[in-house]
Order: C-alpha cells, then structure tokens, then sequence
C-alpha cells in the first residue's frame, strides 16, 4: 500500500491475464464447449461399443470383416447414420480438443489464426469426405461383382 498527499492509503494495481481481459461471450463459447465435450464423449461411447459389438461379437468376430460386410451393412440407412454420427463426433471431439490446445499453448495472434484456420480446414474436408463415401458408396459399381447386395 502506498500513502498518498492527504494521508490515505491506495492498494497497488494488480496486472490481470490475457485470460481475463477476455471478452465475456468467449466464456460462453468455452463453456458450451466443455459441456459438448462431456455431451460428445459419453455419446461416442456409446457409439464406438455399439459399432465394435456389432462388428466383432455378432456373427463370426473379426473374421468376418471385410469389403462385402461393410458393403452389406451400409445398405442400410440405419447403419450409414450410425457411422456418420460416429464420424462427425469424433472429428468434432478432436477439433474442440485441438482447438483448446492451440488457445493455451500458442503466444502470439498470428500463429494462434494460422493454427485455428489450419485446423477449421481439415476438419470440413475429413467430414465432407467421409459423409460422402459414407452415403455414395457403391459396392456394385463393378459389372462383375459377386456380392449378395448385387444381386
């Protein structure tokens, strides 16, 4: 404490973080997403267990995996929603976690866009990719294609 002129005392000024010179809306963007990771994570346990269960327990376990079984069970919408469902969460869950990771990590606002702008990038392209092969996969593009699907 410092006294001034008239005898009374001032506190010292107290320097505050990056973090808390933040504008508020940021705290609600870092709240909603830690719920989502929490949200993301328990549904893609669900997810994930549910897919291994079907691909590994049911039926003849690991041997059984192969072009003809993904080809049969993406004929179904059920199973081309699950897979997509399971996709999408999962690039989400790693952006988010990547994304906060870059936020505490990097120091200057240069690297912080490139990073983010990098990231944004390859998150679009892996979930526009993989929800198009998902839903225009085509086991019978080969006229000579033995698959029951085929038929």
């Amino acid at each position: 404490m410092s006294a001034t002129a008239t005898g009374e005392t001032t506190a010292p000024s107290v320097t505050t973080s990056r973090y808390a010179r933040t504008p508020h809306r940021r705290g609600n963007l870092e709240l909603w997403s830690w719920v989502f990771m929490r949200g993301s994570g328990v549904l893609l346990l669900v997810l994930v267990f549910g897919h291994l269960f079907v691909n590994l327990m049911m039926g003849e376990g690991i041997h059984r995996i192969d072009f003809a079984f993904v080809a049969g069970k993406w004929t179904s919408p059920f199973w081309q929603v699950w897979d997509m469902l399971m996709l999408w969460l999962a690039e989400l869950h790693g952006f988010n976690g990547v994304r906060t990771i870059i936020n505490d990590y990097t120091e200057k606002s240069s690297t912080r866009w490139v990073l983010k702008t990098l990231l944004v990038l390859s998150a679009i392209v892996v979930m526009v990719l993989g929800t198009l092969v998902i839903f225009t996969f085509d086991p019978c593009i080969d006229p000579a294609s033995t698959l029951e699907q085929c038929k």
